[in-house]
Formats: structure tokens, C-alpha cells, sequence
């Protein structure tokens, strides 16, 4: 019997994703659990396990045919070939009716207790009081202190089973084998918040889960024996509403004709004429930005500003790193959460500036204790009340000047606080393999890292600076602050990783290799520099302490330009004229401020190929940008590494920002306005209830009925030879998976047949979508435009 209870668990928890916590929120797909079923199958599943929403709903596809955004002809075509023969206006009606099928999951008792019991459980800091025995693990502390629950009607702990798996099977005597896998899964998806979070302390086993032990057996034991003591029905009541096939199927019909509609105003963008060309001479400087979407609109207005060239590289830079903060530190993780960190770095005094670095040691101890001093003065019984009225005046002085002038603040503190990246330099410490760890990191694995950075990105040739900028979100009074650092950080800001590359690229030793072994070569003129992009203000931070004299000119001409750059990326990004670098830094500094800056909403495309491609294109933030040269990867060995990370990596940001928008109670975070931070790694809405597991309403919505992010699935394309690209699909299952099941869209623009653009239509075949033009002038005189509309017609 135990067998068959651990058997089911393990199926059944496949409804539930992964709860990351706000200080490391890593956007991923709510239902990665049913990544191996069809998008369609998946999204019945969460509509019945989860009573969640998974279509956007008739409001919202009325606005995008309204607005354009779903093209009227490619609409229509789509209805006709599905079977729907009625009007536009009467699906768009019928689309409105949605609520009246979806099935409601009503709080209950039961999930008010549950979620209380977690809570206390799960605290990392935040609770003054912390639940005694809590190393025993949760199930036996949960046993010994539920007698004194008046919730729970237990008179004696000896009349709790001492195992959770006894305890199920006590549980369980009556109900079928056959049944096991439903009731986990009903009692598991009740609270996906929080049973999301105990999946993933257990899958990244984080310091809180080796010290204080939860698992989802021990919840469902504890919630299945409560509901047993309290006379609940442990197995779920069938539905009475079934689901509408044909609903659904209109749905996704409207929602597939909208992603098409973005693919063709997309690939009208995309310059095929240019697509293999090369830059004809050496810029002033090369700024490598990450992924991210919003580097779409800050390398535009980079290139802008002079002879600059950008890359587009993901944004941990190849490092997969734990990387120790000198402030406080906490080690964090600073990779991609599909990577074993194999390093950890930390900060070490660069020469001559040990006093710097002593001084700076103990400030941050001062403040610690004050911080520590503050909080101790507040909570002890003896001096709250006095310590409250006496600091109270200060405290009000502080939020009045917070309130109305926060753009002075934050303009002081930028000023008059020494950054650590100033008199600190990057160092790996340790290196783990093998569950061993040796101080620093072989040569070799060095050279590795910064090859696979060039080989990845094309590299050509090689400016007199080169800048591997990080990004980073700034603002203030936002427990979602981390969902605005880099996604392959692991929602860390990505300066650690830039100054670690730049620094590795700077060493002889390497570039001698580099140059002998590998025939890459980096003229001695040519230095790195570590950078951030501070994307909440768009300003460009560089790390240059250690840049030689003889750079100082073209350095000075850079930030020069750089300053340009943050006036014209604010402008457009906030629609304002005048004062937009003001507007951008009271936005990351108002403890008012709901919305700092949007993040990737708005996300929906990857264009993997050189930056020929969408220069000089206006692609409203809306795609991630990969550098890629199809002619230097003769093996596709870069090209395969750029589908199993970046673009899986995307797929989870996209299906993230995609369900916190359709039904953002379930999959995503409410509002802002009543959200209580528990435990230092989560909100609940209100006081209690179920943890939030998604994007607050605020980071999707201009208003709360009025959508901002458009909620399509990730369209990627990829300018490389159709066979290259092929092979990597039959190669790697877990990619075919997502392209058959569509939750990834693929195109593929083929060098080797004009750059004629193909479509993945599932089980490696492909459809057209532009026409192959044989005669190399026909395509300079034939416009996108056209080509696309006879396809798309």
C-alpha cells in the first residue's frame, strides 16, 4: 500500500509547479509539470485540477480585434477552417460567457488551516517566535503541537499517527487504489502557492529545507488527517458542469490567430536582404547586453548615439555561479535554475585600495547593528512603546521626505554612497565538482567559458572597449523587486557575472590560448569592462576602476554617450519629452510606486541570428535577441546551446507572464495594494490564504481591467540552415516535446535557400511561410510586406 500512496504522489504532483520566493522570483511555466502533454491537453488539466482560467477571456480578445492586433483576415480564415460560421461579433459574445462554465474552487475551512500550519512552519526570518521542533521536520512538529490547535478538535498527540505515511494509510483504508492519484491531486492543487513552494525548497534543497525538512507527503498527510478528524470528504465531488470542447476549441482559435498575427507583423520587420550582412569596419566600442527584452530598446538607442555595435548573449554570461554579496553576505544564486552552479564568487580589495575595503567593512558592520539595534528596540515587550513615541517624529520626517521628494533621495544616496565595485574586484573561490570544492578555476575551464561567450555570439572582430553589461531593477518598497533583475540570473542582477567574464577576458594567459589553440585573436589594445543596465532608469553603469590611462578618452567619449542614451531610452519608453530621467528615478525610488517599470511584459517573440536582422527595427520590447552567426557554428554546437537554454529559459518567462495574465488570482499575485509579505519569501493576499505564486495585477495591467501585456505563447525564430536546426530538434527530446506540444512556436529563416522562412509543423516537418525568391535581385526588389501577405493571406 505505501508503495502505491508514494507512486501516486509523485504522478500527482505534476499539478503543481514551482513557488519561487521573492528574494529569488524566477519567472518559470506554472504547468511545466504537463510539458510532456499538448498545450491544449495541459490547459483542460489546469481548468479542472486548478478551477483556474487558461484562455485570455472575451474582453481581452474583443480589445485585440478592435485595436488591430489580430489581423481580421487571418481571424476569419482561422474560424472557417475550425468549423465556426457565425459572425465575428457572435463568438466575440459567446466569448463572455466564460465564467458561467468555469468550475470555482471556494476557500475552505480546511485551506485556512493548512495555510496557517505552513506558514509558521516555512518562516525564514521574518517571525519574531519560531515553531519549536521544527528540524524534526514538518509533519512531527505539526504532530506534537496540534492538540493545542482548537481548529483541530485533537485531544492527544498519541492519537496522531507518528509517520505522515501511516498516517495516509490510516487516511486512505477506504478509498480505492485507483482513486489515490485524484484525491492528492484535488488536495494538492487546493493550495498551489504553497505546495508549489514546498516543491521547490525540495527540487534547489535550499539551506531552509535541509535545516527545517518539508515534503509533499508530509502536507498532504497533515491535511488529509485533519480533514479526517474534522469529518471533511477527503475524496473530490465530480463536477457538475463538464467541460466545453467546443468552447475551448473557439478560444484557441482566437488566441492562434492572434500569435499569427504577431508572427506576421514580426517577420515584416525581420530584413532579409540583410541578413548576412557584416559590419564593414571596427566600432568605437561593442556593448554586450542580455536577452532581455528590454535590451531591445537600450541597444537601439545605444547604436544610435555613435559607432557602437551591440550583442545580445545571455545575461548570467556563461557562468554558472553562486555569488556571495559583500553587504550582507548571503550567497545567492547567479545562473540559470536549469544549471548546477559550478563556482562561487565573491568580492576581494583590489590592489592598493585594502583600506577602502577596511573602511567599507566596518560601515556595513555599523549599520547591521543599527539595523539589528532597530528591530530588537521595536519587538522586546520592555521598550516597544517607549521606543515607538520617542522615534516616531523621525520616523515621520523620513516618510514625509520619502513621499514628496524621493528623487532627491535617491539622487543623494546614488551620489554619496561608495559603490563595493569601486575598490573590490570579482574572484571565484571556490570551484565545485565531483561534491568536492578547490580554490579558483582551472585555466582551461576559463578559456571555455569565454570561447563558448564568442563562439555564441559570432564574434567577428574586436573594438578598443568592449562592455559585458548585466542588468538590474531598482525601486523601493516592492517585495517583487527581484522579478525586475536578470531571468538567467536567477533573478539576480547580472553585474556579478559581466565583471567575472570581463575580468577572465582581460587575463594574457587566456587570450594567449585563445589565440594558439583556438586561433582567436584579441588585439592587446582591446580591454573588457564589467557594466549594469539599471532598467527601472536605463542608466548605464560602468565598472572602470581599473581601466588603464591609456583608454581614459575613449572611455570618457562612451559615458558621454551613454548619458545620451539614458535621455532618448526613457523618453520612448515612458512617452514623455522633457524630464524623463527624473520621471524614470522617482519611479524606482517612490515607496508609492506600483509599478516601477514594466519588466518583459509584452514578451512574445526570440530572434536568434546577427544583429542585421532588426537594426535600425523598432520592435517595441517585445522580443528577446540572441547574436548568432550561422557561418562561423559549421557543427551547430553554439546553436544547440542556444535552444536548450536560452530559448527553454524564455519559454518559461513567456508561459509565466502568459497565465499570470489570464487568470491572475490563480497563477499570479493580485494586487499590490493588499499584499502581506509572510515568512521573507512570499505575499498573501489579505491575512492569510493561499501563497501567491505569480506576477502581481500591477506588472500585466495599465489598470485592473485593462490589459498591458498581451498573453501569447513564444514565438521563436532562428536565421541558420533548416538541417542544422532539424538535427538539434531529433537530438534533444525535451525540445521536440515543447514544439510538438506547442508551447513554443519555431521558424526557422534558411540561408541555404534564399532565406526563405519556414514554420514547425510538428513531428520535424515544416510548412512554408515566405515564398522562396531563387533570384538574389528579386529579393532586394521584393519587400517583405508583400511576400508575407500572400503567405499569411
Amino acid at each position: 500500500m505505501s508503495v502505491n500512496i508514494q507512486n501516486s504522489i509523485e504522478k500527482a504532483s505534476k499539478v503543481i509547479g514551482h513557488t519561487w520566493p521573492l528574494y529569488s522570483f524566477v519567472t518559470s511555466n506554472p504547468l511545466s509539470g504537463y510539458e510532456k502533454m499538448s498545450f491544449t491537453k495541459a490547459t483542460q488539466h489546469a481548468k479542472e485540477d486548478l478551477g483556474a482560467r487558461v484562455f485570455p477571456d472575451g474582453s481581452v480578445f474583443s480589445k485585440a480585434c478592435s485595436s488591430g492586433e489580430i489581423d481580421p483576415i487571418l481571424l476569419e480564415n482561422a474560424l472557417k477552417d475550425n468549423g465556426f460560421s457565425q459572425s465575428l461579433d457572435y463568438y466575440l459574445d459567446q466569448l463572455k460567457g466564460e465564467n458561467s462554465i468555469i468550475k470555482k474552487r471556494e476557500s475552505s475551512k480546511l485551506d485556512i488551516i493548512m495555510s496557517k500550519w505552513l506558514s509558521s512552519f516555512m518562516d525564514e526570518g521574518i517571525a519574531e517566535w519560531q515553531m519549536p521542533d521544527k528540524s524534526e521536520g514538518f509533519y512531527s512538529a505539526w504532530r506534537k503541537l496540534a492538540k493545542y490547535d482548537n481548529d483541530l478538535n485533537i485531544k492527544k498527540t498519541s492519537s496522531i499517527p507518528k509517520t505522515s505515511l501511516e498516517a495516509l494509510e490510516i487516511v486512505l483504508a477506504e478509498v480505492s487504489k485507483d482513486n489515490y492519484e485524484s484525491v492528492f491531486r484535488f488536495h494538492l492543487a487546493a493550495l498551489p502557492g504553497w505546495t508549489g513552494y514546498i516543491n521547490h525548497r525540495n527540487h534547489y534543497n535550499s539551506p531552509w529545507q535541509e535545516a527545517f525538512p518539508i515534503t509533499i507527503q508530509d502536507y498532504l498527510a497533515v491535511r488529509l488527517w485533519i480533514a479526517k478528524n474534522l469529518n471533511y470528504n477527503i475524496v473530490p465531488t465530480k463536477s457538475e458542469t463538464s467541460p466545453d470542447d467546443s468552447f475551448s476549441k473557439l478560444q484557441l482559435t482566437f488566441l492562434k490567430a492572434w500569435e499569427k498575427s504577431f508572427q506576421k507583423s514580426l517577420l515584416k520587420e525581420i530584413d532579409v536582404t540583410e541578413a548576412n550582412h557584416s559590419e564593414p569596419s571596427t566600432p568605437d566600442a561593442q556593448l554586450v547586453f542580455c536577452i532581455d527584452t528590454r535590451s531591445e530598446l537600450i541597444r537601439r538607442h545605444v547604436e544610435s548615439q555613435g559607432n557602437y555595435e551591440t550583442f545580445g548573449y545571455a545575461g548570467f554570461f556563461g557562468i554558472a555561479m553562486d555569488y556571495e554579496n559583500l553587504e550582507d553576505g548571503i550567497q545567492r544564486k547567479s545562473c540559470p535554475p536549469i544549471l548546477n552552479s559550478a563556482y562561487k564568487v565573491e568580492e576581494k580589495a583590489q590592489q592598493n585600495k585594502s583600506d577602502v575595503f577596511k573602511k567599507h567593512q566596518r560601515r556595513t558592520k555599523q549599520v547591521k547593528f543599527s539595523e539589528y539595534f532597530r528591530k530588537r528596540m521595536k519587538n522586546m515587550l520592555p521598550s516597544a512603546f517607549g521606543y515607538v513615541e520617542g522615534s516616531g517624529f523621525f520616523y515621520g520626517l523620513s516618510m514625509i521626505a520619502r513621499t514628496l521628494i524621493p528623487n532627491t533621495i535617491y539622487s543623494f544616496k546614488k551620489n554619496n554612497v561608495v559603490k563595493h565595485e569601486d575598490f573590490c574586484e570579482t574572484e571565484i573561490h571556490t570551484c565545485k565538482s565531483d561534491s568536492k570544492e578547490t580554490q579558483g578555476i582551472p585555466i582551461a575551464e576559463q578559456v571555455a567559458i569565454v570561447k563558448s561567450g564568442f563562439d555564441l555570439m559570432g564574434w567577428k572582430n574586436f573594438a578598443e572597449l568592449v562592455v559585458f553589461t548585466g542588468h538590474g531593477g531598482h525601486s523601493a518598497n516592492n517585495p517583487f523587486n527581484s522579478s525586475l533583475d536578470c531571468g538567467a540570473c536567477a533573478a539576480s542582477p547580472g553585474r556579478h557575472n559581466a565583471r567575472m567574464l570581463a575580468k577572465m577576458a582581460n587575463n594574457e594567459q587566456i587570450r594567449e590560448i585563445l589565440l594558439n589553440e583556438y586561433n582567436i585573436s584579441i588585439p592587446k589594445r582591446t580591454v573588457f569592462i564589467g557594466a549594469e543596465h539599471n532598467t527601472t532608469t536605463d542608466e548605464i553603469v560602468l565598472f572602470d576602476a581599473q581601466i588603464p590611462q591609456s583608454h581614459q578618452k575613449a572611455l570618457k567619449n562612451l559615458k558621454k554617450d551613454l548619458i545620451r542614451v539614458q535621455e532618448t531610452a526613457t523618453q520612448e519608453r515612458l512617452a514623455v519629452t522633457t524630464s524623463s530621467v527624473k520621471l524614470a528615478n522617482i519611479k524606482a525610488s517612490s515607496w508609492s510606486e506600483t509599478r516601477p517599470e514594466w519588466g518583459l511584459a509584452k514578451n512574445a517573440g526570440f530572434v536568434v541570428g546577427s544583429r542585421a536582422l532588426t537594426k535600425n527595427k523598432h520592435l517595441g520590447g517585445r522580443c528577446f535577441l540572441h547574436s548568432y552567426d550561422w557561418e562561423k557554428d559549421s557543427k551547430g554546437t553554439a546553436l544547440e546551446g542556444i535552444m536548450q537554454g536560452p530559448m527553454v529559459v524564455t519559454q518559461w518567462i513567456n508561459n509565466h507572464y502568459y497565465f499570470s495574465t489570464v487568470d491572475n488570482n490563480k497563477f499570479g499575485g493580485g494586487s499590490k495594494i493588499t499584499h502581506n509579505v509572510t515568512g521573507n519569501f512570499g505575499v498573501v493576499q489579505g491575512n492569510g490564504g493561499d501563497l501567491k505564486m505569480g506576477l502581481p495585477l500591477q506588472s500585466l495591467n495599465e489598470t485592473d481591467k485593462d490589459m498591458y501585456h498581451q498573453p501569447l505563447r513564444l514565438s521563436v525564430l532562428i536565421h541558420a540552415p533548416l538541417s542544422r536546426v532539424s538535427n538539434i530538434i531529433a537530438d534533444n527530446a525535451n525540445i521536440k516535446d515543447l514544439l510538438d506540444n506547442e508551447w513554443i512556436y519555431l521558424m526557422v529563416m534558411n540561408p541555404e535557400e534564399s532565406n526563405s522562412i519556414l514554420q514547425y509543423d510538428n513531428n520535424l516537418n515544416w510548412k512554408y511561410i515566405s515564398k522562396e525568391v531563387s533570384n538574389k535581385k528579386e529579393i532586394k526588389e521584393t519587400t517583405n510586406k508583400r511576400v508575407l501577405e500572400e503567405v499569411f493571406a
